[in-house]
């Protein structure tokens, strides 16, 4: 198990490395729209510390300081790293790894995480970090993508990649994509890093992702993504066609005025330490 996690995070590593330059202009404005609903829900507030995980170019840790607390950023991509520094240069970011976080116990007010987990080889590795790392009154958040039925652009690529891909390609094996999909599950795996599950909240929030043709998923997939992107870079020439002629295809339904206008939905979840 640990060769495979190994390789995992050795894939996601490298992909991050590769597209780092292009996520701000790819992602950041579909990824962005859930930070306002997850600070606000971990009740972010002046003076808090607050350490943003797998931080990429910083976003989370830029909407904190705009509250006045004071956030710090860490990231396993020294390029996204670096990103975040000369975008945000009046903030601390570093390179580290969420699954040994380089900080002492009881550190931090909140910690949260906006679409990194299931990046990562082990995320149960990381809950039971950010239960070590916040103080006895912290909170943990974060936000995972909702499973395709929930998630109509998430359906769209995952529907055309059931169809036309050849899913038998060798892909380092990483946690499930829609690991922490049902509440229960996800109140059981967070109950045991250490969390009170009681205090959990889980909700289920949708945005408009605007995006310019019918071909831009497809492409933010296969050029600025890792996972999907791994599998897209193993299928042959005319799979790759057929997986993009079927997302052009639905992403057209979408279309309003001059661009298309995609419902996406995401699981936002916090929870706090048992308080004694």
């Amino acid at each position: 198990m640990t060769k495979i996690n190994d390789e995992f995070t050795r894939f996601e590593h490298e992909g991050w490395e590769r597209v780092a330059d292009k996520y701000d202009s790819v992602w950041s404005s579909l990824t962005r729209q859930f930070i306002p609903h997850l600070i606000d829900r971990a009740q972010i507030s002046s003076g808090m510390s607050v350490l943003d995980v797998a931080c990429g170019p910083g976003y989370v840790s830029a909407a904190v300081r705009e509250l006045s607390a004071n956030p710090t950023g860490i990231d396993f991509s020294a390029k996204m790293v670096a990103t975040a520094k000369k975008m945000f240069p009046d903030i601390s970011f570093l390179q580290g790894n969420a699954q040994t976080l380089p900080f002492d116990d009881a550190t931090y007010d909140r910690v949260l995480v906006n679409f990194g987990l299931l990046h990562l080889a082990q995320p149960e590795k990381a809950c039971r970090e950010a239960f070590r790392v916040s103080k006895p009154t912290g909170k943990f958040g974060f936000t995972v993508w909702a499973a395709p039925p929930e998630n109509p652009g998430g359906k769209i690529v995952n529907d055309a990649v059931e169809a036309h891909a050849d899913l038998t390609v060798q892909l380092p094996q990483g946690p499930p994509h829609y690991l922490y999909d049902e509440r229960e599950e996800c109140r059981k795996v967070l109950e045991q890093t250490g969390f009170d599950s009681s205090s959990m909240i889980y909700e289920t929030r949708s945005v408009e992702w605007h995006i310019p043709t019918a071909r831009y998923l497809f492409e933010a997939e296969r050029d600025a993504g890792v996972r999907t992107a791994g599998l897209l870079a193993r299928q042959s020439p005319e799979r790759l066609s057929a997986i993009c002629r079927a997302i052009e295809r639905e992403v057209s339904r979408y279309a309003r005025g001059n661009e298309f206008v995609i419902p996406m939905a995401a699981h936002l979840v916090v929870v706090a330490k048992p308080q004694k």
